[in-house]
């Protein structure tokens, strides 16, 4: 028996060591991880416990305004992409691209170490069907706030994507290759920092940065102020601000997250009309996000952007089972008006 358990546990120990730079290993039904209990796998999340220790750097390598402004445009930039296309193209196919600038546009989201496109699009089309019920991994409501922001990322359970759940987006090969071995985007910002950094030491040392200080503000601090912005979504999203619809979650409306991430913190209006590539649905409520994906239109880069419905403007609806109704039949396109 105790050799048996010594092999399963070494099993393990391989098993999360791999899954650092395979996402899909090892094959298995989705149904037996999510069997697994819901607790942290430490081993596993070491990368992302690392993540957040690289961010101490900053006592060594100090800091510059070139640096500064290094990681505040990475924010923004990976930001917008994880709003505009992780969650409205890819979770809600609010407008339409095509095949390249897709995966273009899905590379610089994954730079931000959130996992890979169909992982992001596979959780979050289940939080739609789910929301605010037992099942809802990422439930403030069911399962309490630290576990809503950063505990449910890290269980055993929740690590593999349901491809099931993404045939629309499964059927590109190179969107699958970028899911599962989704470490390659930020490994590639990390070093493309540290590169970047070094080159400008040399040949531009009046801007007062290096390679170390470019990666630590640049990939480690930008990254990891990124993933709680992000994060704020699933968690204070359910808990504060205020309800225009009356929706069977407690998704709310909060300008304060809509500043932080772009427009996303309009969470009740998205939960009530998920499918529209516009989540700020009055002129006051800004969606930065929303705005950058007209001027992408404007020139091309994507097309079909879906409108708010007619329906969100005739006044505040009853309470009413139909919000999320397209989502929890299978259909990550439905959208009831």
């Amino acid at each position: 028996m105790s050799s048996a358990t010594e092999t399963n546990s070494r099993h393990s120990i391989l098993t999360s060591l791999i899954q650092w730079f395979d996402g899909d290993h090892p094959p298995r039904p989705v149904g037996a991880a999510r069997d697994e209990p819901d607790e942290v796998d430490w081993l596993r999340t070491v990368p992302f416990i690392f993540l957040h220790a690289g961010c101490l750097g900053i006592f060594w390598v100090g800091w510059s305004w070139t640096a500064v402004a290094v990681a505040c445009g990475l924010y923004f930039v990976r930001m917008f992409a994880i709003t505009g296309f992780y969650h409205r193209y890819f979770s809600h196919r609010a407008f339409r691209t095509g095949r390249v600038r897709q995966f273009l546009f899905a590379f610089i989201a994954a730079t931000s170490a959130q996992r890979g496109p169909l992982w992001w699009a596979d959780r979050h089309r289940h939080h739609h069907r789910h929301s605010d019920e037992e099942v809802d991994v990422h439930s403030p409501v069911r399962h309490g706030f630290l576990w809503s922001h950063i505990g449910w990322i890290t269980s055993r359970r929740n690590f593999p994507t349901d491809y099931s759940n993404v045939r629309d987006l499964a059927k590109y090969p190179e969107l699958v290759f970028l899911n599962r071995f989704d470490i390659i985007a930020p490994l590639s910002l990390a070093f493309a920092l540290l590169l970047g950094g070094s080159l400008l030491a040399r040949f531009a040392p009046q801007l007062g940065t290096s390679g170390p200080q470019l990666l630590v503000w640049g990939f480690f601090v930008s990254t990891v102020v990124l993933f709680h912005a992000t994060s704020c979504i699933n968690s204070l999203a359910h808990l504060i601000g205020r309800r225009r619809y009356a929706t069977d979650d407690d998704s709310r409306n909060s300008f304060l997250l809509a500043m932080i991430t772009l427009g996303e913190g309009w969470h009740n209006n998205h939960h009530r009309y998920m499918s529209t590539a516009r989540q700020g649905f009055y002129w006051w409520e800004i969606d930065v996000t929303y705005y950058l994906l007209r001027l992408l239109q404007s020139i091309g880069v994507i097309h079909d952007l879906r409108p708010v419905p007619r329906a969100a403007y005739a006044g505040r609806p009853g309470n009413t089972k139909d919000p999320v109704e397209g989502m929890r039949s299978g259909n990550p396109h439905s959208q009831r008006s």
